[in-house]
């Protein structure tokens, strides 16, 4: 990226902390991976629980290796029976996601199919650590509805495989098939609870 679609994208996320503050969330411009990392790590106490939905900008930053290698109490879905961590998830000190898009003025957009991450963006786990590359940054509501639905939930359904109209069309269809990963969207506009909900904006393209 050149010097100027650095500075383009810095201001964009000076933006967008503005707009996270003023619904009562926290936010965080990262230049890059290494300063997101850092960035994650110093909110996140030594011998904290934490529980993570299937975050790749998390892993990509080497967040979830850290965590795994560090003093912390990672629960580990792969390793547990699915309702166990479901309610592990729930009683987490920190839940780690992503956004699958955001708006300029810091809302948060969603989409889930078993809803257990959107489940614990809403409510449970005591802090919730967004990692959020900046090509997910979307004018408006609208268009960031449009790119959760239309870019990131086909990207995903190619990464497990699963068995969607978009799939085929990489494209939504609004299906109601019965491997849809669209059966839940959160709209995360304000955050009732001061310091729960942290963003960290990272100058990089990171999950999808």
């Amino acid at each position: 990226m050149d010097i100027y679609g650095k500075k383009r994208n810095e201001l964009l996320a000076e933006t967008v902390i503005k707009g996270l503050k003023s619904r009562n969330m926290t936010g965080y411009y990262a230049k890059d991976k290494e300063e997101a990392l850092k960035l994650a790590l110093d909110l996140i106490p030594k011998g904290s629980s934490i529980s993570m939905g299937g975050c790749m900008s998390a892993m990509e930053i080497g967040l979830v290796s850290a965590l795994k290698e560090g003093e912390y109490n990672f629960i580990d879905r792969s390793q547990m029976e699915p309702r166990a961590a479901l309610l592990a998830a729930y009683d987490a000190d920190i839940f780690l996601a992503s956004a699958n898009a955001m708006t300029d003025d810091g809302v948060l957009v969603n989409i889930d199919g078993n809803s257990n991450r959107v489940s614990c963006i809403a409510q449970g786990p005591k802090k919730v650590v967004f990692i959020v590359g900046i090509q997910k940054i979307c004018p408006d509501l609208d268009s960031a509805m449009k790119r959760a639905r239309n870019v990131a939930a086909p990207t995903n359904t190619q990464r497990f495989d699963i068995k969607t109209p978009c799939k085929v069309t990489g494209k939504c269809s609004d299906c109601k098939s019965p491997d849809t990963i669209c059966c839940q969207i959160l709209i995360t506009r304000y955050s009732r609870h001061t310091d729960r909900i942290h963003v960290i904006l990272v100058n990089e393209e990171l999950g999808f």
